[in-house]
């Protein structure tokens, strides 16, 4: 059982895809969630879904679980429990890491039963 409790944010999110050699896009930074993953192949975007063009290469209806943290980085394991439960309901997630904390981002149609199966899994889930 994790002692970590998870923090529920509020906003709508989408994953984008864009060409790896564009300027980081100025509509990705108008949200209170924001993550640039920049790959040879890819840009990947994350944020929040309002804000996304519609001509946008995107997966939208994500919400976003945070592990409270900060968290240390010798902790081991923290992501496993976690994936393993939503896997074993067949539950996707994306998943992104800062130098913090962890998010598992899940469909919001699966909300309620990602946070079922988490609360019964020990994990205490705090909404913001």
């Amino acid at each position: 059982m994790s002692t970590i409790p998870l923090v529920l944010l509020r906003p709508r999110l989408a994953v984008c895809r864009l060409p790896s050699d564009v300027p980081l896009p100025e509509w990705a930074w108008l949200g209170e969630f924001i993550s640039f993953t920049l790959t040879i192949d890819e840009l990947s975007v994350v944020c929040e879904e309002r804000f996304v063009p519609p001509e946008i290469k995107t997966e939208r209806g994500w919400r976003a679980l945070k592990f409270k943290g900060p968290l240390d980085f010798s902790l081991i394991g923290v992501l496993a429990p976690v994936i393993t439960a939503l896997a074993e309901a067949n539950i996707g997630i994306f998943t992104v890491s800062t130098y913090d904390t962890d998010y598992i981002l899940f469909k919001e149609v699966s909300i309620d039963r990602t946070l079922a199966v988490l609360n019964f899994a020990g994990y205490s889930i705090i909404k913001q």
